[in-house]
C-alpha cells in the first residue's frame, strides 16, 4: 500500500506572483486542489468560467468573492464555503496580503 500524504496548512514558497496551486486527487470527474493565496487576485476583467461545478471552503485567511451576476462581494472567513455552479462567472476580489489564504476547492461534473 502507497499513502499520500501532506499538511493543507504548509505554506512553504506560497509567496510569489501566482497563488499555490497542488492537485490533491485527480479524477476523470473529480478534482480537488488546495489553493494558498497571499494577497493574490484575479486580473482585472477577468473571470472564472468552470464547465464543472466548483465547492469551494476557506480554510484560514480571508478573502472576498465575486459573482458577475451578483453585484454584492461576498466576504469569506476560515470555515466558510459555497457551491458554485457550472458556468457561474466569479473571481477572486481580495485576499489577505498578510496571512495566508488556505483554500480547498473540489471541482465536479453535475
Amino acid at each position: 500500500m502507497q499513502l499520500q500524504t501532506g499538511n493543507l496548512f504548509s505554506i512553504e514558497q506560497a509567496r510569489g506572483d501566482d497563488e499555490r496551486v497542488d492537485l490533491l486527487v485527480a479524477g476523470s470527474r473529480l478534482n480537488v486542489e488546495r489553493i494558498v493565496s497571499m494577497g493574490h487576485t484575479s486580473p482585472d476583467g477577468f473571470w472564472y468560467d468552470d464547465p464543472r461545478a466548483e465547492w469551494v471552503a476557506l480554510l484560514s485567511g480571508a478573502a472576498v468573492l465575486e459573482f458577475e451576476a451578483d453585484a454584492v462581494l461576498h466576504d469569506m472567513r476560515p470555515g466558510d464555503y459555497v457551491l458554485i455552479e457550472p458556468h457561474c462567472r466569479h473571481r477572486v476580489a481580495w485576499t489577505h496580503p498578510d496571512e495566508p489564504s488556505v483554500w480547498l476547492a473540489i471541482y465536479h461534473d453535475r
